[in-house]
């Protein structure tokens, strides 16, 4: 059993995302700027703004947090997004999700202009992505193939499972695993809480992609031996001997699913690093004006 190490993968692709950035200002090109919009003080939304605010750091990019009560009116917010739409010096900007109650996460995503939208959530984003033209890919799926890409695991042809079918990562994820690349050229299984035979269809997979939201719910009799195992699950859950109070768990029961595998990544440290390395990513496309020039 090989373990994925996303945080390590992640720092590397940051040392090189900050090279190819100190090479366009030394020939006096502009330093890419990524603009993050964080509503109210969700502890978990705080956590990842401020790894994103690091990572920007990191990667040599200018980097602006703007801050929204959880109050916040519906408009006033849209009206932030098309300031952020209009400043040229904004290369790409995230509206941190999720949004309070009263204000339309599906309206907020319209409204940002695709060609900044670094989250690629828009739907011209994923629009394109389906149909294969460029563009920026949401970052969690991006960071996967990523992963997948430079352990070098073979995805050509493999039946690939992916539980869950989220707008954020079930849903891209399966549409990317099944494209004519590499990685990719996947036989592609989407299943959800209406599948009928969940358990035996996991069973089956090569490969199989965990994005549920579901603590631990992939059990050792649901993976075939030498399966390669994606753990995209992040649930706050209480433990009362840690000093935050929670601890983050998976979809997967790792100890348990661990050793029937060929790889498998860990939570922490596995998929969470490669999520917001994806995001510099896009961004240094932004700025590069390298996919809407």
């Amino acid at each position: 059993m090989t373990l994925i190490d996303g945080k390590a993968i992640s720092e590397q692709i940051k040392q090189e995302i900050a090279a190819e950035v100190a090479a366009i200002v030394a020939a006096g090109g502009k330093r890419p700027h990524l603009a993050a919009i964080l509503v109210g003080h969700d502890g978990g939304s705080e956590t990842y703004v401020a790894n994103k605010v690091k990572a920007c750091q990191v990667c040599g990019f200018t980097s602006t947090l703007i801050r929204y009560e959880a109050d916040v009116t519906e408009e006033e917010l849209l009206a932030g997004v098309r300031r952020l739409n209009d400043d040229a010096d904004v290369d790409g900007f995230i509206v941190q999700l999720p949004l309070p109650r009263h204000i339309s996460e599906q309206k907020v995503i319209e409204t940002i202009d695709y060609r900044k939208d670094v989250d690629g959530f828009h739907p011209i984003n994923v629009g394109r992505m389906v149909i294969g033209l460029p563009c920026y890919v949401s970052a969690t799926p991006n960071g996967i193939l990523e992963l997948l890409k430079r352990y070098n695991i073979a995805t050509s042809g493999k039946k690939c499972v992916v539980l869950g079918r989220s707008n954020i990562v079930g849903k891209p994820m399966a549409t990317l695993m099944m494209q004519k690349a590499c990685p990719g050229d996947a036989t592609v299984t989407v299943c959800h809480s209406r599948s009928a035979d969940l358990v035996g269809e996991c069973r089956k997979a090569d490969i199989l992609i965990a994005a549920m939201g579901q603590p631990n719910f992939v059990k050792a009799d649901m993976v075939k031996e030498g399966a390669v195992v994606i753990d995209v699950g992040t649930t706050r859950v209480p433990d009362a001997s840690r000093k935050s109070g929670f601890k983050l768990t998976g979809d997967v029961l790792f100890d348990e699913v661990a050793p029937r595998c060929s790889f498998i990544t860990p939570v922490p440290g596995g998929v969470g690093p490669m999520t917001i390395v994806s995001l510099m990513k896009n961004t240094l496309l932004a700025g590069k004006k390298a996919i809407y020039p």
